[in-house]
């Protein structure tokens, strides 16, 4: 972790959960905040994964990270999650929305099944964790915070990533209406889009083989780079704390002027011949299997 924006105590005594909080983004995110202090709670599905980085973290940071395998599709799940995280710190303060799933294809290949498997995890997860926490802190009368990771896509739209596009645009305009719904309950709720940043996991199995080095987002990017974790990392810890306490409904994009540059991070896909499609597909196919 790059040296950090906020003081090093400024998580003290809170709690927070990030979803998809083993690896990537997440785990960036995750670092950082218990760097600074806080309770964490990860979850994810792969609890082994999970497991291996409370323990990483822990030592790193010296401040308790507990795992819990949580399927966000899973409401029953969610309040499972819940009721062992209020066992364990006493309350959650903290919700960031980071457990995603996205793959890059021609909209007509689809089938519905594939459609509403990003759907289920992206947006019904993100929806279903927010009313189990946010019912639970009505309930109890704590003010509480949102964190939502979207896309800058969520605004412009993208060709090739369709269902992603869709999900993200529903959390963003939930975001925004919860923000106003909820600001009485002194729940704050906002937003980060991110563009390009670069994960080993996720953007090999986004963009397989040598696609990556066709595919190239630095010459997209004003700045002429992708971003670093630490750099979202910074800005969603600012997000959820005390001094961000007036920021209520916002959408922050952090991608180097990528979207100035041309809005939709994958139209210019429409460069790939059908039988590179076929290539893609097929590669996609052997990885997951």
């Amino acid at each position: 972790m790059e040296k950090g924006a906020l003081r090093p105590d400024a998580f003290r005594g809170k709690t927070i959960v990030v979803t998809g909080g083993g690896t990537g983004l997440g785990k960036a995110m995750s670092h950082y905040f218990s760097t600074l202090g806080a309770n964490l709670i990860i979850s994810s599905r792969k609890i082994e994964v999970l497991q291996a980085t409370a323990k990483e973290l822990s030592q790193l940071t010296g401040n308790p990270v507990l795992p819990i395998a949580c399927d966000v599709r899973d409401p029953v799940a969610i309040e499972q999650l819940i009721k062992e995280g209020e066992a364990r710190f006493g309350q959650i303060d903290v919700l960031v929305n980071n457990a995603a799933g996205n793959f890059i294809s021609p909209t007509e290949r689809l089938s519905a099944n594939a459609f509403s498997t990003i759907i289920d995890i992206v947006l019904k997860g993100t929806v279903n964790c927010t009313l189990a926490f946010g019912k639970n802190w009505i309930a109890r009368k704590q003010p509480a915070v949102i964190l939502n990771i979207v896309t800058t896509y969520a605004t412009t739209g993208s060709g090739y990533v369709v269902p992603s596009a869709v999900s993200k645009a529903g959390v963003l305009a939930m975001t925004r209406s919860l923000a106003v719904e909820w600001g009485k309950y002194s729940i704050r709720q906002n937003a980060i889009a991110p563009g390009p940043f670069p994960t080993k996991g996720a953007w090999e199995r986004l963009l397989p083989g040598e696609l990556a080095e066709e595919f190239d987002f630095k010459k997209r990017v004003p700045l002429k780079r992708v971003g670093e974790h630490h750099e979202l990392a910074n800005l969603a810890a600012f997000l959820i704390s005390d001094f961000a306490g007036f920021i209520n409904g916002e959408v922050v994009t952090i991608d180097g002027g990528e979207w100035l540059q041309g809005a939709g991070e994958f139209n210019n896909l429409d460069v790939l011949p059908a039988e590179m499609w076929d290539s893609i597909e097929n590669t996609i196919r052997k990885s997951n299997k």
